[in-house]
């Protein structure tokens, strides 16, 4: 690749050759990088070959060997592995970082710094000073830096920013946004929660509950960033000013697991979020209801093949996936009308658009306009001011603080 020091050119715009991908994290056990794994093949414009999945020798060797990666461009140390992956005529065009949180800004700052794009799971970093050093770093490489904020992958998401952005809704008057689990309700004995967790050692509490490996944001870092960013992403719109009350309800854990904000807005609108991984009975619960002057939108993550749109003084229309019109659902669209997209799929889009913006940056080609919603840095970035000010306005007795714009 002409952007990497060393590399030959080897992707040309239009119809994609796969992209030589890395992986940092998600050895035998880790959830999220099997996900990633998934997602990546989905569309065929990746082949994994290199991984740093463990920095246990033991466990790196039998998770390469799992998923068949060459013995030589398996290691164990991120660091060689950007070294000795920049080096290589055949290294890697892209890395893909599912480790946990404590480690996305160093292991992104190597991977950058080697000339290599980068796909990461979220939140960006544990602090915004990480956040916004990353952007910047992303900026002067000029490199893909892509954020797998899942639920944007979704047709109807696409569609219903489309929506929004047309006008269809008239002016944002109010904004509802929730994301409700149960699986934290209950207090999980130290194996669990690392099995859970993807942490090396199964006797240690998994790291989602360690604050200096998971940061300082529990339920808010994990499903509260992922709410904030879905509210943002459809509407457009970034609160000025939000209150907010973060709680703990299982004793003796050391991150929050409960989290309840009130939102302003610039143009007047008002807006609530609430994000718990302690709400009795509810799985994935991620919702989202925006209220214009003209029409309001309604999402459930639960049933994602559904948009409602209802105009003022109108009817309730059901918008089903394989009837929305617009070139952002049909860019996000595998498959017919009738046959169900889900959660795997979203997530392969963000790789689709990843992958496109890859080869038009290598062949010098402009961004194609249909990667535009590829969720990137800068929602991280944005996603860290709004955690930093969740912590500060909770800190300060729950008070109005204002969102850095």
């Amino acid at each position: 690749m002409g952007i990497n020091h060393g590399k030959q050119e080897t992707r040309l715009p239009g119809r994609l050759q796969r992209l030589r991908l890395g992986m940092v994290g998600g050895g035998d056990g880790a959830f999220i990088g099997a996900v990633h794994r998934m997602a990546a093949r989905l569309d065929d414009h990746y082949e994994l070959v290199a991984g740093a999945l463990s920095s246990d020798p033991a466990r790196a060797a039998s998770s390469a060997a799992a998923i068949r990666l060459d013995p030589a461009r398996s290691y164990t140390s991120y660091v060689d592995m950007a070294r000795q992956e920049e080096a290589r005529a055949d290294g890697i065009d892209v890395v893909a970082i599912v480790t946990p949180n404590h480690l996305h800004a160093p292991v992104a700052t190597a991977f950058l710094e080697a000339g290599i794009h980068v796909i990461c799971d979220k939140p960006l970093a544990i602090s915004l000073q990480e956040a916004q050093e990353l952007a910047a770093l992303a900026q002067q490489k000029n490199l893909v830096f892509a954020l797998t904020h899942t639920y944007t992958g979704y047709p109807l998401v696409r569609h219903a920013k489309e929506l929004v952005e047309s006008g269809a809704l008239g002016e944002l008057r109010l904004l509802q946004v929730e994301y409700s689990q149960d699986w934290l309700a209950d207090e999980i004995p130290a194996a669990a929660a690392a099995a859970a967790s993807g942490a090396q050692d199964p006797g240690a509490l998994g790291w989602r509950s360690d604050p200096a490996r998971n940061g300082p944001a529990g339920t808010l870092g994990d499903v509260g960033s992922h709410a904030y960013q879905l509210a943002q992403y459809i509407s457009g719109a970034t609160p000025t000013q939000l209150l907010a009350e973060l709680h703990t309800f299982v004793p003796g854990r050391q991150v929050d697991d409960h989290v309840q904000v009130m939102l302003r807005y610039a143009n007047g609108a008002r807006g609530t979020l609430w994000a718990s991984q302690v709400a009795t009975g509810c799985e994935n619960a991620l919702r989202l209801r925006l209220y214009g002057s003209k029409a309001s939108l309604a999402f459930d993550q639960e049933n994602p093949n559904q948009l409602w749109f209802t105009p003022q003084g109108g009817q309730a229309q059901c918008i089903t996936r394989g009837r929305a019109s617009g070139q952002a659902a049909a860019h996000a669209t595998r498959v017919p009308a009738g046959h169900p997209e889900g959660y795997l799929e979203a997530f392969a889009q963000l790789y689709v658009d990843a992958a496109a913006q890859i080869a038009a940056l290598s062949g010098g080609q402009p961004l194609p306009d249909s990667s535009r919603y590829l969720t990137t840095v800068k929602d991280g970035v944005s996603g860290m001011k709004f955690i930093e000010a969740v912590l500060r306005s909770h800190a300060q007795d729950s008070s109005w603080v204002d969102l850095p714009q």
